[in-house]
C-alpha cells in the first residue's frame, strides 16, 4: 500500500463482509479466509479520526499562507491506529471517487489518498525518496534532496493528493541531527503541499517528537487522536462490551451461541488490557481453531487456549498465575 496501485487497489478492493441471512454458506476455506481478514470493527477512535479529518480537511482546503493544521493518531502497540488510518484513507478515497469519477475506460488521474511509512532510522532523503516511490516519481543516485522535494511537490500537487498519511512516526528523533532534518522536512511539506497530514505512532506524546522547538511547533499544529486501550465503562456506557459484540456478530461460525462472548468481557478485558488489536487477534484465532476441530463455536476454554502476543500475555501473566 505504500504505492499508488497498491493504495487504490486496496482502497476499491470490497472489504470483508459478515455473512447475510440468505446467503448461500460458505465453503470452509472461504470462512477461513473470511476470519483471517476479517472485518474492519469500527470503534470509538475510528469514529472521532473520521469526524476530525473530515473537519479539518474541510478547514484547511483555502489555507494558503500556512501549514494546515493536522492530525496524530497515538496509542500503545496493538491499540488499532494503523487500522484507524487505512479505515479513514479508504473513506477518503471513495469518496473522491465518488465525487469525481475517471472517465469511461480510463484510469483514475487523481490520487487523492498518500499513504507513506516512516522508514527505520530515517533521514530527510530516505524518506522524501519513500513519498516519490509512492507516485513513481523517478529518483536517481545523482539527485538531490531539494531536487527530490521539488519534483515531489509539483507531482503531488498536479496529482490532487489532498489527505497524506504518515505511519510509523515514532520512528523519528529530532534529537538527533538527521532526526532534526526529517522533522524539518516534514515542516516544509505540510507548507508546500495542499493537503492534510495525519500521523501515526506509538505512544507518540512520551517520544522526543514533542520536544524542543520543533517539537512545540509539532504540537501547535497537530490534534491528538488516543487510539488506547478501550476502558470496560465510560459513564453508564461499556464500549469494550459493545466492541465485542459487533465483532461476535461478524462470526461466520454454525454453532456459536449469540451472546457467549460479550458475557466474557471482563475476562476479554483483563486478556487483551483493553487492546483492539490483542481482541480481534484473540477471538478471530479462536475461530478459525473452531472450524478445524469442528466445533464452530467459541467458549472461554477456547479463548484460553489460544496464545495472545507477548504483550499481551505479560500484562495478563499475573491474574493467570493467581
Amino acid at each position: 500500500m505504500t504505492t499508488w496501485p497498491g493504495w487504490h487497489r486496496f482502497a476499491t478492493t470490497d472489504p470483508p463482509a459478515p455473512p447475510q441471512p440468505g446467503d448461500p454458506p460458505r465453503s470452509l476455506e472461504e470462512r477461513l479466509a473470511y476470519h483471517s481478514a476479517f472485518v474492519t470493527i469500527r470503534t470509538p477512535a475510528i469514529s472521532q479520526l473520521a469526524t476530525q479529518v473530515r473537519t479539518l480537511m474541510i478547514l484547511g482546503r483555502h489555507q494558503q499562507t500556512t501549514a494546515r493544521p493536522s492530525l496524530i493518531v497515538t496509542g500503545p502497540a496493538a491499540a488499532g491506529k494503523t487500522t484507524a488510518l487505512l479505515n479513514v484513507g479508504r473513506a477518503c478515497h471513495l469518496a473522491h471517487m465518488r465525487k469525481d469519477p475517471a472517465p469511461p475506460g480510463s484510469a483514475h488521474a487523481a490520487a487523492p489518498v498518500a499513504y507513506v511509512l516512516v522508514p527505520p532510522g530515517a533521514t530527510a532523503k530516505t524518506l522524501i525518496t519513500e513519498f516519490a516511490r509512492y507516485l513513481g516519481i523517478p529518483v536517481t543516485t545523482r539527485m538531490t534532496q531539494t531536487q527530490i522535494t521539488d519534483a515531489v511537490c509539483h507531482t503531488y500537487t498536479a496529482a490532487g493528493v489532498q489527505l497524506v498519511l504518515i505511519d510509523e512516526i515514532h520512528r523519528l528523533n529530532p534529537r538527533t541531527t538527521t532526526g532534526a532534518q526529517t522533522a524539518d522536512l516534514l515542516k516544509d511539506l505540510t507548507e508546500r503541499l495542499p493537503a492534510t497530514f495525519v500521523y501515526a505512532g506509538i505512544n507518540v506524546t512520551d517520544t522526543p517528537l514533542f520536544s524542543g522547538t520543533r517539537g512545540a511547533q509539532l504540537a501547535g499544529r497537530a490534534t491528538l487522536v488516543d487510539c488506547g486501550p478501550l476502558p470496560a465503562r465510560h459513564g453508564k456506557r461499556e464500549p469494550f462490551r459493545e466492541v465485542i459484540t459487533d465483532i461476535e456478530n461478524a462470526l461466520d461460525l454454525h454453532q456459536h451461541q449469540p451472546g457467549t462472548l460479550p458475557r466474557h468481557a471482563p475476562y476479554l478485558h483483563q486478556r487483551t488490557a483493553g487492546r483492539i488489536g490483542s481482541l480481534t487477534r484473540l477471538i478471530r484465532q479462536a475461530a478459525i481453531t473452531a472450524i478445524h476441530d469442528g466445533t464452530e463455536r467459541i467458549t472461554k476454554t477456547t479463548l484460553d487456549a489460544v496464545p495472545l502476543d507477548h504483550l499481551a500475555e505479560q500484562h495478563n501473566r499475573p491474574t493467570r498465575s493467581r
